[in-house]
């Protein structure tokens, strides 16, 4: 588990990672340097979870040898099934890391936000549902694993 307190915003108890994997994790279904690293590491601090309708088809290839829950969603209700998802972990013990238009409500729900803006973008509802923006997935894991760089962007 991963404990912050953010003066003025909130305490912080993450036992969930929460990822969507094409434009987060991945792009054009090929997972980004780095990051599986990044995944291993933090799985040794949070359980990791990876919900994708998988566009491409890559995602199970690519995370075969990963610490981490991958789940294929249908290719319909994506938005909702993230989110139910989310509120079956609990979400106050939720981070969770998307991009698309399909992770807003897991990213409302969740008690720590960040949404990412790489080579697909990212949806104006899911920014505005964001704690958080980064430009790259890298930095997203740095501000799990250096937690005073979340305390300087979210304490009031």
């Amino acid at each position: 588990m991963l404990e912050i307190d953010v003066p003025g915003y909130n305490l912080l108890r993450l036992e969930h990672l929460v990822l969507d994997y094409n434009g987060t994790l991945a792009c054009d279904g090929e997972l980004l340097d780095g990051v599986d690293s990044a995944l291993i590491d933090l799985s040794g601090v949070m359980r990791v979870h990876i919900l994708t309708g998988d566009t491409f088809g890559l995602a199970r290839e690519s995370l075969a040898k990963m610490p981490c829950e991958l789940i294929i969603l249908p290719a319909t209700n994506q938005d909702t099934e993230k989110l139910h998802y989310v509120e079956k972990l609990g979400p106050a013990a939720c981070a969770a890391i998307g991009n698309g238009l399909n992770d807003r409500l897991m990213l409302r729900a969740a008690g720590l936000a960040i949404a990412v803006s790489q080579r697909e973008g990212v949806a104006v509802e899911t920014l505005m549902a964001a704690d958080i923006l980064v430009h790259d997935i890298r930095l997203a894991f740095e501000l799990l694993t250096y937690p005073l760089r979340l305390v300087a962007t979210l304490r009031l």
